[in-house]
C-alpha cells in the first residue's frame, strides 16, 4: 500500500478544526451579547453607557437612543402630549448629531449612521403629516436638523481630496 500523503495532511489539519470552531462561536456569542444587552436597557441606561463607551461604539448607541426617542415622540404626539413629544424630538436631533460627530471623529459607522438618520427622517416626515398644523413646525425643524446631519455624513464619506 502506497501512502499518497493525503491522510498525513488531514491528520495535521484535524486538530485545528475544533479550535477554529470554538473561536468562531465565541466571537459570534460576544457579538450577540453586545446586541442583546443594549436592547434590554432603558434610555437612561443607554445614555450613561454612551458617555463611557469607546469612540467606535458611541455612534451605534447614540442612534439607538435617537430611535427610541423617536418612538416615544410618536407615542406622545398620538396621545396628545405635545410638550413631551417636542422634548423627545429635541433628543432625537441631539443624539443624531452626536452620532454624526462620533462617526466622523472615529471614522467608523459612517454609512450605517447615515442610513439610520435617513430612516428616522422618513419616520418624522410621516409623523409630520399626522400632527396638527401648529405642531408641524417642531417636527419640520427636527427633519431639517437630521438633513444637516446626513449632509455632513455624506460629505465625510465622499470628500474630495
Amino acid at each position: 500500500m502506497v501512502n499518497t500523503g493525503k491522510t498525513t495532511r488531514w491528520r495535521l489539519r484535524a486538530p485545528r478544526l475544533p479550535a477554529v470552531c470554538v473561536l468562531a462561536l465565541s466571537v459570534l456569542a460576544a457579538a450577540v451579547a453586545v446586541a442583546v444587552t443594549s436592547k434590554g436597557l432603558s434610555v437612561e441606561e443607554l445614555k450613561a453607557r454612551q458617555a463611557t463607551a469607546s469612540a467606535g461604539e458611541r455612534p451605534r448607541l447614540c442612534l439607538e437612543i435617537a430611535e427610541r426617542e423617536l418612538t416615544f415622540a410618536d407615542k406622545f404626539y398620538a396621545d396628545g402630549e405635545t410638550e413631551k413629544g417636542q422634548a423627545a424630538l429635541s433628543d432625537v436631533a441631539v443624539f443624531c448629531e452626536s452620532a454624526r460627530d462620533n462617526s466622523i471623529q472615529s471614522g467608523k459607522h459612517l454609512k450605517q449612521t447615515e442610513i439610520s438618520v435617513r430612516q428616522m427622517a422618513r419616520k418624522l416626515n410621516d409623523l409630520k403629516h399626522r400632527v396638527t398644523h401648529d405642531e408641524q413646525t417642531a417636527v419640520q425643524d427636527t427633519i431639517d436638523r437630521l438633513q444637516k446631519v446626513r449632509d455632513d455624513l455624506l460629505a465625510a464619506m465622499f470628500h474630495k481630496g
